[in-house]
């Protein structure tokens, strides 16, 4: 994980530091996480370790199991199945008013976001998910409309878990065309296709996706 900053208020700063180690896969799913050994790492009694531990368990990024403590979530196929039906409305809503309401700021940090996608490491999975997230969050920002924003903040929790998990499809030959083509949309002012880009884009990683989760699924 990235160095621990003492906040000023540290239960705050626990739970921000757990949380974004989970999104950015430096906690795995399905990892088991100790209060005694997470206070050590993080130099802080084990009072803020549980009380973030209970946070992120009611985020729904960790599950809570009895006498095994908590662990990192894992998504079954129906799981990330509901959660890739979703995302294609709402990505292509995002994408649908972001091209009608961008602003020239906008734009540049769009145009920024896909240049750090673009020149990340293709062997380097988790920084790929975290670019990858970034670009899709600043299409949503570019939306600017702040109840899509609360919903997609959950939405992404889930598919930050789905992509850590199958850690297979961010280098894919279709994501760097897809994610040209959505761009492009977005910033000619086309929501159609815009709309249509971010559609398509999130129905071909989702058949990958489930794909590789299908067998793995248990009951």
């Amino acid at each position: 994980m990235t160095s621990f900053e003492r906040p000023t208020l540290v239960r705050d700063g626990v739970y921000d530091h757990l949380r974004r180690a989970v999104l950015d896969g430096d906690l795995a799913p399905g990892e088991r996480l100790g209060e005694v050994e997470l206070g050590v790492q993080l130099g802080v009694s084990r009072t803020p370790i549980r009380e973030a531990l209970m946070r992120l368990t009611q985020d729904g990024l960790l599950v809570a199991e009895a006498n095994k403590g908590v662990r990192v979530r894992t998504l079954s196929a129906a799981e990330a199945r509901d959660t890739y039906v979703i995302r294609e409305e709402l990505d292509g809503l995002a994408a649908a008013l972001a091209a009608q309401h961008h602003t020239p700021a906008d734009a540049a940090a769009l145009r920024a976001a896909l240049d750090e996608l673009h020149a990340a490491p293709g062997s380097d999975y988790r920084a790929q998910t975290r670019l990858d997230l970034a670009f899709h969050r600043a299409i949503t920002h570019a939306a600017h409309n702040a109840a899509l924003s609360d919903l997609n903040r959950d939405l992404e929790q889930r598919v930050a878990l789905i992509k850590h998990q199958t850690r297979t499809y961010n280098a894919h030959p279709q994501t760097d065309a897809q994610h040209a083509a959505l761009l492009e949309a977005i910033l000619a002012r086309d929501h159609d296709a815009a709309r249509e880009a971010a559609r398509t884009h999130v129905r071909t990683f989702a058949a990958l996706v489930l794909n590789d989760l299908q067998p793995r699924s248990t009951p």
